[in-house]
Formats: C-alpha cells, sequence, structure tokens
C-alpha cells in the first residue's frame, strides 16, 4: 500500500511504512452489472485483480416448478418476519407482482426487496382488519397504496388533461393527429402519459424532407431522430417505387417542452403522416404505442403496461365509451401484467388492447379502411387508404417538376412552326 502523495510524487518527505503482512484470502464484489462493465472499461487493473466475473440472472422463468419455490421463498420471509399466513390467492399475487417487475407474463423477478416490503404491508394491512391470514385483497391495498403514495406529478400530469390544459382527445376524429404514449421515469415510480402528435404534409420540390421538429431545436435525442429517418425510408420503399419523393412534412409532439428519446413512437408518427397525406381522419378514441421498421413491421417497446394505464386512466376520468383502446406492438402481448381495474374493463368490453404486427393493421383500426396492397398491375385498390397516399405524393410529384419549355413537345423533340 502507497499513499497518494508519495505514488504521485507530490510528497517529499518518506514517513514509515509497515511491514508486508502475509495474507491469504479472497476477495469477492457484489454490485450492478452495469458497474461492472463501467469498471472494465475505465479501469485497467480491475479486471486483472477480480478475474472470475459470474453474471446473476434477476429473472427466471414462470413455471410450475418456480412458482412452488416462489411460494416457499415468501413463506420463509413470512416466517422469518413473523408475518401473518399468505393465503393461496395472496401467494398469486406476489407471483403477478413479481412479473410485473419482470415486465414479461413468462418471467418472474427475483429482486427480494420490493417483494419482501410489499408483504410486510400487506401482512400490517391484514392485522388492521383483524384478520387471521393475508389475502389477496390486502395485497391489492398494499399495491394501490406504494403507488397512491407517489403519484402526485402522475396525478397532477392527468388532471391537466382532463381539465383540457393539455390537449389530448379521447373521442372523436382528426386527420393527421394521433394520441402517442409515453413514460415517465421518476425515482422507483413510473407511469404512462399521452401526447399529441401531429402531421402537416406539402409539396417538396428541392426541400423535399420530413421534418423532425423535436430534432431541429434539439430536443430529439438520437433514437428518436433514428425514427423519423426510418419513416423516410419506409415511405420511399412502399409508394411511387418509380419516382422520387416530394414531400415536405413536419411531425412534432404537442405541448412537450422537455427532450424526447426512444422510437417507440415512430408507429404513431408515422400514422399521422399517412391521415395526413390521405387526408383521412383518425380515432381518437385510440392510442398507439410501438415502434417500426423500413419494411412496415410493428416492433416491440419498452413500458407497454405503463402507457396502457396511463390512457386508460385519462379515458376513466372522462368517462369509458367502449370505444376506446390501445394499438401495442403483437411482440409485446407477452409482456402485459396490467393493474386490475384495467383488465376489468377489457373483460366487460369497455376498453380494449389491439395486438398490431404490422402497419397495414393499425392503419384499417384507426382508419376504418383497408390499407391496400399493390395488385397485379402495380397499383393499390381504389378505395384504399394506400391508394390515397400514393395519389397525393404523385401529385407532389407533378407539382415538384420543373415547368416544360414552350414549344417543347411531350416526346422530347420541339414543335416547328
Amino acid at each position: 500500500m502507497e499513499s497518494a502523495g508519495e505514488y504521485l510524487s507530490l510528497v517529499s518527505t518518506v514517513s514509515l511504512e509497515p511491514e508486508p503482512i502475509p495474507l491469504d484470502l479472497k476477495i469477492v464484489l457484489m454490485g450492478d452489472r452495469q458497474l461492472y462493465y463501467m469498471l472494465c472499461a475505465y479501469d485497467s487493473d480491475f479486471a486483472e485483480l477480480f478475474k472470475v466475473p459470474a453474471d446473476f440472472d434477476d429473472v427466471i422463468d414462470r413455471e410450475p416448478e418456480n412458482d412452488l419455490l416462489f411460494a416457499r421463498f415468501a413463506a420463509t420471509i413470512a416466517a422469518r418476519e413473523k408475518l401473518l399466513p399468505f393465503d393461496k390467492s395472496a401467494i398469486a399475487r406476489l407471483i403477478e407482482r413479481a412479473s410485473r417487475l419482470a415486465e414479461d407474463t413468462e418471467k418472474i423477478s427475483l429482486l427480494i426487496a420490493p417483494i419482501a416490503d410489499l408483504m410486510r404491508e400487506a401482512d400490517f394491512l391484514a392485522s388492521e382488519a383483524d384478520a387471521e391470514q393475508v389475502t389477496a385483497a390486502h395485497v391489492d391495498e398494499a399495491v394501490e397504496a406504494q403507488i397512491s403514495r407517489t403519484d402526485r406529478l402522475r396525478e397532477r400530469s392527468h388532471e391537466a388533461i382532463a381539465r383540457d390544459i393539455l390537449m389530448v382527445d379521447t373521442e372523436g376524429e382528426a386527420v393527421g393527429q394521433v394520441n402517442g404514449l409515453s413514460v415517465l421515469q421518476l425515482g422507483q415510480s413510473s407511469f404512462g402519459r399521452p401526447g399529441r402528435i401531429t402531421a402537416r404534409v406539402r409539396t417538396g420540390g428541392q426541400s423535399a424532407r420530413i421534418i423532425d421538429i423535436e430534432r431541429e431545436v434539439d430536443l430529439g435525442g438520437p433514437l428518436h431522430s433514428k425514427g423519423m429517418l426510418i419513416l423516410s425510408g419506409y415511405l420511399a420503399g412502399t409508394f411511387l417505387p418509380r419516382e422520387p419523393l416530394s414531400l415536405s412534412a413536419s411531425l412534432v409532439f404537442e405541448q412537450s417542452y422537455g427532450g424526447v428519446d426512444g422510437d417507440s413512437a415512430s408507429s404513431a408518427e408515422l400514422y399521422a403522416l399517412l391521415s395526413a397525406l390521405a387526408d383521412l381522419p383518425i380515432k381518437q378514441s385510440l392510442a398507439v404505442t410501438g415502434s417500426v421498421n423500413q419494411m412496415g413491421e410493428v416492433q416491440a417497446i419498452g413500458g407497454v403496461n405503463e402507457k396502457i394505464e396511463g390512457f386508460f386512466d385519462i379515458c376513466a376520468r372522462r368517462g369509458l365509451t367502449g370505444d376506446q383502446g390501445v394499438l401495442i406492438p403483437a411482440a409485446n402481448v407477452k409482456h402485459l401484467m396490467l393493474r386490475q381495474d384495467v383488465v376489468d374493463a377489457a373483460e366487460r368490453g369497455m376498453f380494449a388492447i389491439y395486438p398490431v404486427a404490422r402497419i397495414e393493421e393499425g392503419v384499417e383500426l384507426l382508419m376504418d379502411l383497408p390499407a391496400g396492397a399493390r395488385e397485379r398491375n402495380g397499383e393499390f385498390p381504389p378505395n384504399s387508404v394506400f391508394a390515397r397516399v400514393e395519389a397525393a405524393l404523385t401529385r407532389f410529384a407533378a407539382a415538384a417538376r420543373p415547368p416544360m419549355p414552350r414549344g417543347a413537345a411531350k416526346d422530347g423533340g420541339f414543335r416547328v412552326s
């Protein structure tokens, strides 16, 4: 061991040094995997000193055998903490909560602290009610209490929408306008918030491009910009294969005053753009989440449960009509672990969740018209959304062409008078 001053030659005097002590021991560091990778990247000695890494997973498969192990784990905590016994309905709720923490219906989180805290709070509520054992109702009450203690900002955000301060429609139709969904993470709590996305289009000419207003004012991150460029690739590959696109469009998250990143709104932005081009309205009773690739496939995103619940809360405040719902990527179905009130509303037919695999499916849900596929003659069906989009792009391309010189013939020659 050397002092930093001596090692860096900052001290001219030398103090007495103790004799080395022979040691035979192991040092084991436990911590977050991200911290481990950072130490490996920035400390050249770290990998040399700690040569045997072990990366333990924090989730396991949700199988009958593991469900039983989880129940034994919960019983161990109850016995150690001298809690009331948990009946099978309470254990089922704990397993569902562990799946919610894992954000996957096919997995169970192994994070002990949140489950143990939930068990203690459920035990307290059961004791207050003079119950002999903890039931599912006590666990649900504990979960609601945990959420309510940290939902001040969520409540303020949703209140602003309910009072029409933040403009989000949950009924009616509008052209070039769609409800996107985002997740706000604040400490250990997170919640979904809907937001309006709008698109405007016109002839492009030489300045043809899709303008990402968030990026133009340095509010859009690189992943969001990537999603916008993917939209351009999708349009170029789907419409007017023999002509360049002459389209100028602008897309923006309305009433968004902070940074925007991630591509989970790229499918919503594409729907708004297609709606503006086709001049067809989008149902405002539906909200959209999911990223899209250049082939038109809708890809999985994170925070799907919070996003669905965020839009559901706004609809419930205004009154459920039975027409409201959320479009999610089909790949996210296995991640659904929704609150019980959302599940109950879906079972009653008052709220719907639509898994979408391709943009065409979402177009038909949002605009109530077939999207359309190219026929053998190379054209889209006349009454389809894509036919209207391509017709608009054709008009833009024609308007952007330079005027033909006077006297020029259509075949490229000149008339002689």
